[in-house]
C-alpha cells in the first residue's frame, strides 16, 4: 500500500491539473462565443454571395469559359484540404477530420485516382506526415482565430492548383458547428463550381426562407453591367474565399468547443479522482494509526508480562 505521503503528493498533482484544466476550459467558452458571433457576422454576406453568384450564372445562360469554372474531363487527382487546429487538449476533434480525410484518400486511391493532401493545422499536418501522407501545402499559427486572409491564401492556392491541373477536384474536410457539446464532420466539394453548392439552391434555413421570399415576392429582372462574365469573374474567387473562411470560422468554434467539453470532463474526472486518493490516504492514515495501537499494546503486554 503506498504510503500516507506518496498519496498526499498525488492528491497535489490531480489538484493542479484541475485548476489547469479549468482555466482551459473557461478561456475556450470566452473564445468560444466570440467565434459564435463571427460565424453569425458572416451567413449574411456568405449567403449574399452564394445568391449573387447564382444569379450572375443564371442570366449568362450558359457558365463562361472560365479557367476557375472549366470542368476536367477525367478526374485522375482530387485535392483533399483537411482543416483542423494547431493545438491538442480538444477530444477527438483533430483525429476525427484526419481519420475521415485518410478514408476518403484511401477510397480515391482504390479507384484509381490519386489524393493530393492540403492541411490546414498543424495536427493535420503532422499527422499525415506520421502517416507517409505527406501534404502538398500546409498551413498553420491561425487556427484560434483565423483573419480573411488566411482564407484567401488557402483559396488562391486551391484554385491555381486547379486551374494549373495540379488536381482535377477538389473537396475540404471540417468540423461544422453544431454546439458547444456538437460537432460533426463535414465533407463538401469546393472546385469544380459546377458540383459544389455554389450554384444550388441550398438546404440550409437561409436559403430555405429566401426561396420562400422570392416565391411571395418575385424579383425584378436584373440588368448586369458589366455583362455577367465578367461579374462572374470576380464572384468566383470572393465566393471560393468566402466559402473557406466559413469552413474556417466554423472548425474553429468547434475546436474551442470541443476543448471547452473535454477539459470539463477533465476537470469532473479529476475531482473523482480527488476523492479516490482523498479515501485512500484515510485508509492509509488509519492502517498507520491502528499499527501504532497495535505496537504499544504488544509492548504493555511484553512489560505485563
Amino acid at each position: 500500500m503506498p504510503s500516507q505521503r506518496d498519496v498526499k503528493n498525488r492528491i497535489g498533482a490531480v489538484k493542479n491539473i484541475q485548476k489547469i484544466a479549468r482555466a482551459l476550459e473557461l478561456v475556450a467558452a470566452a473564445r468560444l462565443r466570440r467565434a459564435e458571433q463571427r460565424i453569425e457576422a458572416l451567413r449574411p454576406y456568405a449567403d449574399a454571395i452564394r445568391r449573387m453568384t447564382r444569379q450572375a450564372a443564371d442570366a449568362s445562360g450558359t457558365l463562361p469559359r472560365l479557367p476557375i469554372l472549366r470542368e476536367h474531363d477525367q478526374v485522375s487527382r482530387v485535392g483533399l484540404l483537411l482543416i483542423a487546429g494547431d493545438r491538442g487538449l480538444a477530444g477527438a476533434f483533430n483525429s476525427n477530420i484526419v481519420r475521415a480525410g485518410v478514408a476518403a484518400g484511401r477510397a480515391y486511391d482504390a479507384d484509381g485516382v490519386k489524393p493530393v493532401f492540403f492541411a490546414s493545422g498543424r495536427r493535420p499536418a503532422t499527422s499525415l506526415t506520421f502517416r507517409g501522407l505527406e501534404p502538398a501545402e500546409s498551413f498553420t499559427g491561425f487556427t484560434d482565430r483565423p483573419a480573411y486572409a488566411d482564407a484567401r491564401r488557402i483559396a488562391d492556392r486551391l484554385m491555381a492548383a486547379y486551374i494549373d491541373d495540379e488536381v482535377d477536384r477538389v473537396e475540404i474536410f471540417y468540423n461544422g458547428y453544431i454546439s458547444p457539446v456538437s460537432q460533426e464532420v463535414r465533407r463538401e466539394t469546393l472546385l469544380p463550381l459546377q458540383q459544389a453548392t455554389i450554384l444550388e439552391e441550398g438546404s440550409g434555413n437561409g436559403e430555405s426562407e429566401a426561396r420562400d421570399d422570392r416565391k411571395s415576392h418575385p424579383q425584378a429582372l436584373v440588368d448586369y453591367e458589366p455583362d455577367p462574365e465578367e461579374i462572374l469573374k470576380r464572384l468566383v474567387p470572393d465566393y471560393v474565399e468566402v466559402s473557406i473562411f466559413r469552413a474556417l470560422l466554423e472548425s474553429t468554434a468547434s475546436e474551442h468547443g470541443a476543448r471547452m467539453t473535454a477539459m470539463h470532463s477533465a476537470s469532473d474526472n479529476a475531482a473523482e479522482l480527488i476523492q479516490n486518493l482523498t479515501l485512500e490516504m484515510n485508509r492509509a492514515r488509519q492502517a498507520e494509526i491502528t499499527q501504532e495501537i497495535l505496537e504499544v499494546v504488544a509492548g504493555a503486554e511484553g512489560l505485563s508480562g
